[in-house]
């Protein structure tokens, strides 16, 4: 598959939307921006949340809804930027709104049941209006967190956990008919697929049932997305590209891109039929002519 470049410049770009206009809505995690590439490929930044901007989705209010990981240390290799362990300057896991008009930034949630949020990652809506969304945790120089999965609503009245612990939850995305949440575990190299009881609630099973597909050898699942035929579109980083699984986990596929923090990708285009992707560490947005069509997210034409 060829990606052709949009921008580059970017600083460790992340949670890609694509709106109607043609534009694309991203965080810059390293700058702590939610940023938008225009047609013409110019990067605006609409707000400065700080902290770590990761996951993004649009919400049924028209704001943007931002996974913000309290920010990573980072480290420059061969002119390539990595992130690392909670920084000095960590500020605090949180789910944050945006508007688009102002860049005014209200922060939701930072805690569930006396929890803090330690690394929120991902982030999908339901057609409810709900959203669910992974935290990953944060590592440090000899321990890391134990991840979770979460159901919210966008008014700051509910925030439930859903899945704990879980090995470094990160892309997370519904089916077609939302009777399944797909949860991408990083390190591992895992999907998870769990059945929805109803929005916020899953019937959980054994977690061999549960699980998916998972990968062997050196890579790592990052953020997600779903296409219109059901097939898990999940970012793959260390064995850069895209890797599309079939909705039994049958049929595993790579594309390749090339950079090793290939951490997310989005449809857009007519027909849907536009896969943009994040290449973080070299800090460019690409695109390319996807086999099927995207499956349409919730609320994005708000």
């Amino acid at each position: 598959m060829e990606f052709e470049e949009i921008v580059s410049g970017l600083r460790f770009p992340e949670g890609p939307i694509a709106l109607p206009s043609g534009e694309i809505l991203l965080v810059e995690i390293e700058r702590g921006t939610l940023s938008r590439v225009t047609t013409d490929g110019a990067i605006e930044v609409i707000a400065e949340t700080g902290g770590g901007p990761n996951g993004a989705a649009m919400g049924p209010d028209g704001r943007c809804y931002v996974c913000n990981n309290g920010g990573f240390s980072w480290h420059d290799f061969g002119g390539r930027l990595y992130p690392g362990d909670q920084p000095d300057d960590y500020s605090g896991g949180r789910i944050e709104a945006v508007r688009l008009d102002t860049g005014a930034v209200e922060v939701l949630y930072t805690e569930c049941d006396g929890n803090p949020l330690r690394g929120p990652n991902d982030i999908v809506f339901d057609r409810d209006g709900g959203f669910y969304f992974t935290d990953l945790g944060k590592s440090y120089a000899r321990q890391m967190d134990r991840g979770a999965v979460f159901y919210a609503k966008t008014d700051g009245s509910l925030i439930r956990e859903l899945v704990f612990p879980a090995n470094t939850p990160n892309g997370i995305s519904l089916s077609p008919d939302e009777n399944t949440l797909y949860v991408a575990e990083t390190v591992p190299g895992r999907v998870f697929a769990y059945d929805v009881a109803e929005p916020g609630v899953l019937e959980r099973k054994m977690p061999n049932e549960e699980c998916l597909v998972g990968v062997p050898g050196y890579q790592f699942f990052d953020s997600m997305t779903v296409d219109a035929e059901g097939h898990v579109c999940v970012a793959t980083i260390m064995n850069g590209g895209i890797t599309r699984i079939s909705p039994d986990g049958a049929t595993v596929e790579h594309f390749a891109t090339d950079d090793l923090l290939t951490t997310n990708i989005c449809f857009g285009g007519e027909g849907l039929r536009t896969a943009y992707v994040t290449l973080s560490s070299t800090g460019r947005l690409v695109k390319s002519t996807w086999p099927t069509g995207g499956l349409p997210l919730n609320f994005l034409n708000v």
